[in-house]
């Protein structure tokens, strides 16, 4: 960042003479280059301090490797009284999962023990260590990819080299199938064992980092994923099935005083004689209303019709 303020005092100096440019301007780009020298040393010092804390770092990580590792291979073993542990974490990543065919998903049912192991210099590599029991695919044991630092500082990786039983190399069957197929769009990896042999790219190895920086850590997690799924399921399925039945029950309550539930054993007849008695009971009660109503209009007419037959001393005549 100092060459081009450099570079530009040089010229404002070089140009000082004849351009006009003026003292006062010379002085203002000189405290620039000079805040930004500064700055320059601020920043040397942080990017210190920087590399510094990575390999403080990188002792703290070597120092809790080796305190975590008794507690992985005591994992491992408990794991090894689980059937189908690690096929079945396998199946439930997602990414893992995209790149498994039938057939290597069968083979990976006697994989017992997984192992992630850092080089004691962790930036130098690590290797993916796969243990297999006796099975009908290959006489490998011990299946290992490696990832580390090439001669020429690059990334590189190299992996073991599959001993496949007769006719049961699933790398040609995965390669086969996906002649095959028609993609629109390449894939990263065309199988599980592909990748396990692919060196094209080892800076980028997204199954490589999966398997190190999240299925290793806590496989657990993936192993119980469907269980816990299900579980939640059936929770969400409960709380919708008893607020249905308290909206229902609410329903029920609010038509209990208007709606009369009717006998089945009532015959036809009597089914109309109940439907109509309403009908009668309403009619009953106008009429004697229309009764009550007509007296009352009689009374009156007999209280305007009295005066007159009165005589003239107010005396009724005998």
């Amino acid at each position: 960042m100092s060459s081009s303020p450099c570079k530009k005092v040089r010229k404002l100096e070089e140009s000082s003479d004849g351009d006009g440019v003026g003292p006062d301007s010379l002085d203002y780009n000189i405290e620039i280059q000079k805040a930004l020298e500064e700055i320059d040393g601020c920043q040397n010092q942080i990017d210190g301090l920087n590399e510094k804390a990575s390999d403080e770092i990188l002792e703290v990580e070597k120092k809790y490797n080796k305190l975590r590792k008794p507690y992985f291979q005591k994992r491992n073993d408990i794991i090894k009284r689980i059937p189908n542990f690690w096929v079945t974490a396998f199946v439930n990543n997602k990414k893992i999962a995209d790149i498994l065919e039938e057939d290597e998903e069968d083979a990976l049912r006697y994989l017992n023990k997984l192992e992630v192991e850092e080089f004691e210099d962790i930036k130098s590599g690590y290797r993916i260590n796969f243990y297999f029991d006796a099975n009908p695919y290959f006489e490998n044991s011990i299946l290992t990819k490696e990832f580390h630092l090439g001669s020429s500082g690059d990334p590189a990786s190299q992996s073991t080299v599959i001993q496949w039983k007769e006719g049961a190399d699933l790398s040609k069957r995965s390669k086969a199938k996906t002649v095959m197929k028609s993609r629109k769009r390449p894939l990263g990896h065309r199988s599980f064992f592909d990748w396990f042999t692919d060196h094209g790219d080892p800076s980028s190895d997204e199954i490589a980092e999966l398997i190190k920086d999240d299925l290793w850590p806590n496989p657990l997690q993936y192993y119980l994923a469907p269980d816990m799924e299900i579980e939640n399921g059936i929770d969400g399925d409960e709380v919708d099935s008893e607020e249905d039945e308290d909206d229902e029950d609410e329903i029920g309550g609010e038509c209990d005083d208007s709606v009369e539930i009717m006998d089945d054993d009532l015959d036809e007849d009597e089914t109309h004689d109940l439907m109509e008695e309403p009908g009668d009971e309403c009619q009953e009660n106008e009429d004697e209303n229309d009764e009550e109503n007509d007296e009352d209009y009689v009374d009156e007419e007999v209280e305007r019709e009295e005066p007159e037959t009165l005589d003239a001393e107010g005396q009724e005549p005998e």
